[in-house]
């Protein structure tokens, strides 16, 4: 992957020749995202298809939710939830036993629902982040990108997220702590994982700097210089810019709760 990403220049503008008719095929530009990322999004000229990516994060999200069903159970799933959070744990348990059995009940068919219907999530998510990519590029650089082409860059560069699932699966089949499970961090690819008793907003700038997070990073700034024809470093000024902002957004959601 090192050699396709040294190809593009840092400050030149990229000025991908569009790919013949045959193209590649949604398979191939799967599995380039992890190996020549570069032909994925170069290949976005041609083709802004993105159903096979999002086939994937649902066969693998759906996998991944059954696993932690069986071998956790969302009931416990909530209460970790819960126990991330103190001003929310000292709310529920200050409520007489019966209340809070059934805010219990409430919380746990929340979490299994929201769990579940992350794919739907994930669309709305990507419509709205390819929508503020999409009109920075062309109303900030004057690049010419469609909506569609920016859905598909955002798409395929999340496809390292699919080993988040692949980890999950695996850690729960041989023996992780179900007491200490946090299905919003569940493998340690980040420091926030190894640091269950920071504070959240500790925790939530940590979780930031995920290994997986941070790779998807990378590949929205290539894809985007790729399909806008700009340079890495006016890419990486917008991509990374956004990032920031959420970052900070996040961290303050965390000092609140």
């Amino acid at each position: 992957m090192s050699s396709d990403f040294a190809t593009p220049s840092g400050s030149a503008p990229l000025s991908p020749s569009i790919p013949a008719s045959a193209g590649l095929s949604q398979a191939e530009r799967a599995v380039d995202v992890f190996v020549a990322p570069s032909k994925t999004f170069i290949d976005i000229l041609r083709s802004a298809a993105w159903w096979m990516p999002l086939l994937l994060m649902v066969i693998f999200s759906c996998a991944s939710n059954f696993v932690v069903a069986k071998q956790v159970g969302f009931d416990r799933v909530y209460e970790n939830q819960l126990h991330s959070s103190p001003k929310q744990e000292d709310s529920m348990n200050q409520l007489p036993p019966d209340q809070r059995a059934q805010r219990m009940k409430v919380g746990t068919a929340i979490t299994r629902g929201v769990t579940f219907a992350v794919p739907v999530f994930l669309v709305i998510g990507f419509a709205f982040y390819a929508l503020i990519l999409w009109a920075s590029f062309n109303f900030g650089l004057g690049a010419t990108t469609n909506f569609n082409q920016v859905m598909a860059v955002c798409f395929y560069a999340s496809l390292p997220y699919l080993l988040t699932n692949i980890l999950t699966i695996v850690m729960l089949f041989f023996g992780a702590n179900a007491d200490a499970f946090d299905i919003k961090n569940p493998v340690g690819t980040n420091p926030a994982y190894y640091m269950p008793d920071a504070s959240p907003v500790i925790r939530a700038l940590m979780n930031r700097l995920d290994i997986i997070q941070l790779w998807t990073l990378v590949l929205v700034i290539l894809g985007m210089a790729i399909i806008s024809r700009k340079s890495i470093t006016q890419s990486a000024l917008i991509v990374g810019g956004f990032w920031c902002v959420v970052t900070l957004i996040t961290v303050g959601f965390a000092a609140a709760s």
